[in-house]
């Protein structure tokens, strides 16, 4: 008995000592060697993790930078161009500043001016909502108000407003990582230049429904005038399919399109509030006769 016993453990040990040679030469034939810059770079990535760049995560990014000519086509939006020079200069690549982005919610259906039609009773998830029907207003384009955009955020920057029933960016947290782009059904955030002192200009809408009916769904919608568009000097707005877009390339805030606009449809955001025109001087009252305070003589 005690035979077989010693018998079985030697024959596994030997098996085993057998399969580990075995697996180390096969590890050796088909190993591959990493570039070491790989951890030098990702040791500089912020580490979020946000997917913001396109890549699966920090390690992914630093991966494709170091596989990269150059870094012209890779940014992380939540390190900026300070990270990206770090990047640049561990892979002893030159890279060019890109203008800070911040995202911005184009939808001005607030309770006030989007009233609703009829009363959701289900999930409370924006993709579940937008899956299962066009809305509880009139307008199928606007944002429908669960904050799903809330939850994919990592940095804190969005939260809903329980008085407009829309999401507010916090300009100063937002890292641009695109996130909530991506968790919107309605595709109402967008990720635009954040601008010179914070000041951008925007269509606040996305409706492609025709004027009467937009503005009927909402107060506040962009009718599809071509006003904003004819007033700018520099060919930034296009209207198509019914509604109005500013090119944040062209535009050069003179902010005439957002005076131009009949529904309030175009929002501007930082400007200084222009101090209020002083009053008119009042006209001066008129004299009144002198009395004749001589007393006469009875």
């Amino acid at each position: 008995m005690s035979t077989t016993i010693i018998f079985t453990v030697a024959s596994l040990s030997v098996l085993g000592l057998l399969l580990a040679v075995v697996l180390y030469f096969v590890a050796q034939k088909f190993k591959v060697e990493e570039d070491p810059r790989i951890d030098i770079v990702e040791a500089i990535m912020p580490g979020a993790n946000c997917g913001g760049c396109g890549q699966a995560g920090c390690r992914a990014f630093a991966e494709a930078c170091t596989k990269a000519d150059n870094l012209d086509s890779l940014f992380c939006p939540v390190g900026g161009n300070a990270t990206m020079k770090k990047v640049a200069d561990a892979l002893g690549f030159e890279v060019a500043e890109k203008a800070p982005m911040v995202a911005v919610v184009r939808c001005n259906g607030t309770c006030e001016n989007r009233p609703k039609t009829n009363v959701y009773d289900g999930a409370v998830s924006c993709a579940v909502k937008a899956a299962l029907y066009s809305g509880d207003t009139g307008c199928k384009y606007g944002c429908v108000g669960c904050g799903d955009c809330v939850k994919a955020c990592n940095f804190g920057a969005l939260s809903m407003d329980p008085a407009t029933g829309l999401p507010v960016v916090d300009e100063e947290k937002c890292a641009a990582c695109g996130a909530c782009v991506k968790a919107c059904p309605k595709a109402v955030i967008e990720l635009r230049n954040k601008g010179p002192k914070g000041r951008r200009v925007f269509v606040s809408c996305v409706s492609q429904d025709k004027g009467a009916v937009a503005r009927k769904a909402c107060k506040a919608a962009c009718i599809g005038c071509g006003k904003c568009a004819k007033v700018c000097p520099f060919e930034a707005i296009k209207v198509e399919n019914n509604v109005a877009y500013i090119d944040f390339n062209k535009c050069k805030l003179c902010t005439k399109c957002v005076a131009e606009c009949p529904t309030g449809a175009i929002h501007k955001v930082n400007f200084p509030v222009k101090p209020a025109a002083p009053a008119a001087p009042a006209a001066p009252a008129a004299e009144k006769p002198a009395e004749n305070n001589n007393n006469q003589e009875k």
